[in-house]
């Protein structure tokens, strides 16, 4: 039985080496043909993100607006409330400070009449 060795002759070799060689070409086209399309949706997909990122950017700065907008208006209306507020208790307070002072000088008057008695 001859080896696998004396049955390759140089003619053979030759064809090996030519079809080999035109293997690496196909594979070679055929891996630039796939680079060049996964690239191409590389580039698909990044401008696809970038538009989708882009509206969720403004869609987020028209919220963020909105919210700031409503929270003016209740911060105003709070403040408006709390001034309100403040407003009535310095009412009182003067109401219930000039109640004080009548009192006292009733309480003075009295002592004074009663001290003026003896």
């Amino acid at each position: 039985m001859e080896t696998v060795r004396e049955q390759w002759t140089d003619e053979r070799l030759d064809d090996l080496k030519d079809e080999v060689s035109a293997l690496r070409g196909e594979m070679r086209d055929e891996f630039r043909a796939i680079r060049s399309e996964m690239q191409e949706e590389f580039r698909a997909v990044r401008s696809e993100m970038k538009e989708e990122f882009r509206a969720v950017r403004d869609e987020m700065k028209e919220e963020f607006r909105a919210v700031r907008t409503e929270l003016r208006g209740e911060f105003r209306s709070v403040r408006h409330d709390m001034q309100a507020g403040f407003d009535s208790l310095h009412r009182t307070m003067i109401q219930f400070g000039g109640v004080l002072i009548a009192a006292l000088i009733g309480l003075i008057a009295t002592q004074l009449w009663i001290a003026s008695q003896l």
